[in-house]
């Protein structure tokens, strides 16, 4: 039997968008593709602060909403626990905000240390 080949690949047709198979047109998948985009950004300082913040934000606020819920529905209000995490709302908002400013502060000291006149003369 023989197998239908697809269409041949030139530079004038050359790849279509997405296309994932190696240049020789073999069907086998390259190991090492991502499904998506891949950043090349570096994590500056602080965006783990952010990021920690961010999700102890949203627990609070799950928390909190679960805590007011009782009093709109007429039932038995939730153990004083809840009441507890929902303190994660405010603390995750701190967090986050120490993030920002952490890295506000390394972005400054990173601006100043290449200004300086030592830099300038580098160059």
């Amino acid at each position: 039997m023989q197998r239908a080949a697809g269409p041949a690949t030139t530079k004038a047709n050359g790849p279509k968008a997405g296309d994932k198979t190696p240049p020789g047109g073999s069907s086998v998948l390259l190991a090492r593709t991502y499904p998506g985009q891949v950043s090349d950004e570096t994590p500056l300082a602080g965006d783990l602060l952010v990021r920690i913040g961010a999700i102890m934000f949203l627990v609070g606020a799950a928390a909190t909403l679960a805590t007011v819920a009782p009093l709109f529905l007429g039932t038995d209000p939730l153990p004083s626990v809840f009441y507890g995490v929902c303190m994660l709302m405010g603390a995750g908002f701190l967090v986050a905000a120490a993030g920002v400013i952490r890295s506000v502060l390394a972005q400054r000291r990173q601006v100043a240390a290449a200004s300086s006149p030592s830099a300038r003369s580098a160059t």
